[in-house]
C-alpha cells in the first residue's frame, strides 16, 4: 500500500489492481491499447488519498476557514492523542464540515450540478478513432438519470431519520446524532447540466469494448493527462470541464458539483497501477469585487458510474458518487489548510494509512464496503462511510447506536491504534 505525500490537487479514491497481466485483446496488435473487457474483474482493492490546494486563505481554529467565496460550511474540534502532520504528538484536532451545526435545528439544500463528461478517444492523427467502425465515443449522458434516481439524490428510510432523506445526510445525521435536531438536514438538489465532451489523446488511455464492438465496456486514462484534461491548470478556461462549467455558470461558488464519467477510471503511470474511480476538490480562482475579491472556490468532485460487474463484486453503479460526496460533506476543503480536517494518524482495516477526515477511504475496498439501497425497483450500492468518532478514537462513539460506521455498523468495529507518521 502507497501513501501518497501532502500535495496539491484533491482527494482520490484509488483501487491499486494486483494485476499479474494485463487482458489484451487478441488481435491488440491492431491497437496496443485495446483491453479486454473482464480485464478489471477479480482485482485486489486498496486507497490512497490526496489534498487540495488552499492558499494564503486565512484559517481559525475557532472560525474555521475565512475570506473564502465558497459553500456554507461550520466548524467543529475533538480532543485525542496521536500524531500530527509535522510528527509531533498534539491533543487538539479541528475540522470543517457542510452545511449548518447540528444544532441549528435547520434544514440546508445545496444546488448540486451533474454534469455529464462523455469521452472522445483520438486518434494518432487527432481525430475521432475508431474500431472495427465503431467510433470510440462513451456517452456519458445515459448514466444520468439512474445517478438522480439514486439514494445520493432521492429519498429513502434509514434509522437516522425520523423521515425519509438522501444518503449522505443520513451518514451527517448518524455521526451528530447525540447533538441532532429533528428538523437539521444537508440535502442536494440535483440540477443537470450540459453534456461536454472530452477528447483523450492517442497514447493516454486504454479502452474495452462492449460484446457488440460499440464504445465501451470502459476506459482507463492516464492520471496525470486526466488532471490536465479535467480542471483548470489557471485561471478558468473553457477548454477542460470543470473551467467551462465555471464560466458558463452551470456550477457556482456555493455548489456542491459532480462531474459523472461513463465507466472512466485512471491509472497512474501504467494501466497495472490502475483504478482511480473518483476524487473531490476545490477549483481556486481569484476572487470578484462583488465578493470582497475573496478567493472563488468551487467544490466539485469527478466521479464514475460503475457498470455492475465491472470490478466482480466490487464497487459498482453510484459507488463512487457516494464515496466522493460523503467524503466532501465531511471535509469540503480537503484539509487544504493544514489545520481543519487534518486527523491523528490512521489505519484503516483495509490497510490505508492517512491523517486526513477521508470518511469513505477507511471503508473502501472492505467485504461490505457498500450498503444496498433499493429504489424504483433497483438496487443501488452506496458506500458504508466511517463517522467522526473512528477518527477521533474515540472509545465509547456518541454516534448512532454507538457505531463507527453507518449505515451498516459492523463495517468499522475497532479503532485504529495510535499511528505514527505513514502508520510507521
Amino acid at each position: 500500500m502507497k501513501h501518497a505525500k501532502r500535495r496539491p490537487a484533491c482527494a482520490v479514491l484509488l483501487f491499486l489492481l494486483s494485476w499479474p497481466a494485463i487482458g489484451h485483446a487478441q488481435d491488440s496488435s491492431q491497437d496496443p491499447y485495446r483491453l479486454d473487457a473482464s480485464a478489471l474483474q477479480t482485482m485486489h482493492v486498496t486507497m490512497v488519498a490526496r489534498q487540495s490546494n488552499l492558499k494564503n486563505l486565512n484559517a481559525s481554529k475557532q472560525a474555521g476557514i475565512t475570506r473564502v467565496d465558497s459553500i456554507v460550511n461550520f466548524e467543529g474540534s475533538y480532543k485525542t492523542g496521536g500524531y500530527g502532520p509535522t510528527g509531533k504528538f498534539q491533543h487538539h484536532w479541528y475540522y470543517t464540515m457542510v452545511g449548518l451545526p447540528p444544532d441549528r435545528n435547520q434544514t440546508m439544500t445545496f444546488r448540486a450540478p451533474i454534469i455529464p463528461v462523455s469521452i472522445e478517444l483520438l486518434a494518432p492523427v487527432g481525430i475521432l478513432a475508431n474500431y472495427n467502425g465503431h467510433p470510440l465515443y462513451y456517452d456519458a449522458t445515459q448514466y444520468v438519470q439512474p445517478v438522480v434516481s439514486s439514494p445520493i439524490f432521492q429519498n429513502a428510510r434509514y434509522s437516522s431519520s425520523k423521515q425519509p432523506t438522501q444518503f449522505t445526510d443520513a451518514v451527517m445525521r448518524a455521526e451528530f446524532h447525540h447533538g441532532a435536531k429533528d428538523r437539521w438536514h444537508t440535502l442536494l438538489a440535483p440540477v443537470v447540466a450540459p453534456n461536454y465532451v472530452m477528447k483523450v489523446p492517442y497514447g493516454s488511455y486504454y479502452y474495452a469494448l462492449n460484446a457488440d464492438g460499440s464504445c465501451c465496456a470502459f476506459v482507463l486514462i492516464d492520471y496525470n493527462k486526466f488532471s490536465s484534461l479535467f480542471l483548470p491548470t489557471g485561471t478558468a478556461d473553457s477548454s477542460t470541464p470543470a473551467g467551462n462549467a465555471e464560466i458558463s455558470g452551470e456550477i457556482a461558488t456555493r455548489d456542491i458539483s459532480t462531474f459523472l464519467f461513463p465507466n472512466t477510471y485512471l491509472y497512474v503511470g501504467n494501466p497495472k497501477n490502475c483504478c482511480i474511480l473518483g476524487f473531490h476538490t476545490v477549483d481556486y480562482q481569484p476572487g470578484t469585487a462583488s465578493h470582497g475579491n475573496a478567493p472563488r472556490g468551487y467544490v466539485l468532485n469527478y466521479s464514475t458510474w460503475i457498470t455492475p460487474g465491472t470490478f466482480g463484486s466490487g464497487p459498482e453503479d453510484v459507488t463512487a458518487v457516494s464515496h466522493e460526496i460523503a467524503e466532501t460533506f465531511n471535509d469540503p476543503f480537503v484539509a487544504g489548510d493544514g489545520i481543519h480536517g487534518i486527523t491523528p494518524w490512521w489505519l484503516s482495516p483495509n490497510g490505508n494509512c492517512e491523517d486526513i477526515l477521508e470518511d469513505g477511504d477507511a471503508i473502501e475496498g472492505l467485504p461490505n464496503a457498500t450498503y444496498p439501497v433499493t429504489l424504483n425497483h433497483y438496487t443501488y450500492h452506496p458506500q458504508n462511510e466511517a463517522l467522526l468518532p473512528w477518527f477521533e478514537f474515540e472509545r465509547h462513539s456518541d454516534a448512532i447506536g454507538h457505531a463507527y460506521s453507518y449505515p451498516d455498523a459492523s463495517t468499522l468495529t475497532a479503532l485504529s491504534p495510535v499511528e505514527r507518521p505513514n502508520c510507521k
